[in-house]
């Protein structure tokens, strides 16, 4: 963060001196490490926008984007030669490690029958019973992304409560659902900064709060007209934020009393274990999304209704005007999601996975918060299951407002691209480092030591 009457000189407790010169230095020694990298991508892809096939690639801090030759469970091997421990796994796309041998042979098996043909294999009929096994909820939708997903559910929550507005959390992240794209600032909600094109004032129809905020949370739903509350169970997209005791129950019963539908988005909290935060803590909710990682790195994402829900929507359905619903995309429920999800779920999702991942969470956050006592930095660590952040502040964090001010994006730059040149791959945007099943106790004790040595530079 930084602090105030330092005339913007501080992030983290580390002069902005230091963080420069760190930054450069480090920088330098990254482009010495990937002079093909370079050559290839120093002036930007030819034909794609921006000089990246996704805009978002411009965004890591590295001088250009690492251009990766393969990746293999927990490793990622640039065209250089270059050979880095993945800690970011996608963004938890690859949460369970690249290319887990059972998606991968359920791929080739897929690829020789056809990859989309807008109807069922036999896949799909393991699917729906392992999905009720694993997450609880009985009746399910497969989507592409985690963002379709979300938009589906909501609409589901309009149609059966004939509401219009949603309610999030201040800082939540639910992919780019346009609803959410909203912030508190100095206590009002406006959209969020930075929204390319967005013409309406998104704010009409959702309401925000704080995390963690019960009695803000009943008082904005007492008109009774929020459809759904929609949340992570923990804040994971900014500098990570956990739940109160007992805020989960309020929240709980809260909607419950103002006829408001709960929506938990797991597709970052799937680091718990293997039926999410929601298993793990005896959440209850009405629609439950998940994306990124259920089917081991192929695109899909997957929805479930509670009964009651399910039987709402039914009873619309048949009293609905007939017409596109608005819901669903052609390449969604296609028979390479089917095969690679089943494989995942079935093979991949296991307790002895989630065992060995917790495990070595638990060690990786003891390693880096050892190392911040060490060097006597204003820092802290958070972590759920697998997912473990470091923040340039101190904490825990109380909610998305705190999660916001803590964010230091100059020294979280120059912190991972020092990591880069240590030969561990953290993500970009917010410090996450996540442990697969691939992932060893060497790569473990790797990262605590590279992060370390930058502390103790930093320091």
């Amino acid at each position: 963060m930084v602090l105030a009457g330092t005339a913007a000189t501080t992030q983290g407790g580390i002069t902005s001196a230091r963080i420069a010169a760190l930054r450069q230095a480090e920088a330098e020694a990254f482009r010495k490490a990937r002079p093909k990298s370079q050559a290839k991508l120093g002036n930007g892809m030819a034909g794609f926008l921006g000089g990246v096939p996704m805009h978002w690639m411009t965004d890591w801090p590295t001088p250009f984007p690492i251009l990766v030759d393969r990746a293999r469970g927990a490793t990622i091997t640039d065209i250089d030669g270059n050979r880095l421990d993945d800690f970011c796994l996608g963004d938890t796309g690859s949460m369970f490690g690249h290319s887990p041998a059972p998606v991968a042979r359920a791929i080739r098996r897929q690829a020789g029958r056809g990859l989309t043909y807008m109807l069922p294999s036999e896949d799909a009929l393991a699917i729906g019973p392992l999905l009720q096994e694993k997450f609880g909820l009985p009746l399910w939708q497969i989507a592409t992304t985690a963002t379709d997903a979300n938009r589906f559910a909501l609409r589901v929550a309009r149609a059966v409560t004939g509401r219009e507005k949603i309610l999030v959390f201040n800082g939540c992240y639910h992919g780019s659902v346009d609803e959410t794209m909203v912030r508190l600032k100095d206590g009002k909600p406006v959209n969020r900064p930075g929204l390319a094109g967005e013409f309406r004032d998104l704010t009409r129809a959702t309401k925000i709060v704080e995390f963690n905020d019960a009695p803000a949370l009943e008082a904005a739903l007492a008109d009774r007209d929020v459809a759904c509350v929609i949340t992570e169970p923990v804040l994971t997209n900014s500098c990570m934020v956990l739940p109160d005791p007992g805020f989960h129950a309020e929240l709980r019963r809260l909607t419950r009393a103002a006829g408001t539908l709960l929506l938990i988005d797991e597709t970052h909290t799937i680091s718990t274990g293997p039926g999410g935060y929601t298993r793990a803590f005896g959440l209850e909710p009405d629609l439950f999304v998940l994306g990124k990682p259920v089917a081991g790195g192929v695109p899909a994402s997957v929805w479930g209704l509670s009964e009651e829900v399910a039987a709402r929507y039914g009873a619309y359905e048949r009293t609905k005007e007939p017409g596109y619903s608005g819901m669903g995309t052609t390449l969604s429920a296609n028979p390479l999601q089917f095969a690679a999800m089943r494989a995942t779920l079935e093979e991949v999702m296991t307790t002895e996975n989630y065992a060995h991942m917790e495990h070595l969470a638990r060690r990786l956050d003891a390693g880096l918060t050892a190392a911040i006592g060490r060097h006597r930095l204003p820092w802290h660590v958070a972590r759920v299951g697998a997912r473990v952040e470091f923040i340039c502040a101190p904490g825990p964090l109380k909610n998305g407002g705190e999660a916001e001010a803590a964010h230091a994006p100059e020294l979280e730059a120059a912190i991972h691209v020092a990591l880069v040149n240590r030969g561990v791959l953290i993500a970009p945007f917010h410090n996450m480092m996540l442990v697969s099943p691939a992932t060893t106790a060497r790569q473990v004790d790797l990262l605590i030591s590279a992060f370390g040595d930058v502390a103790g530079k930093l320091a």
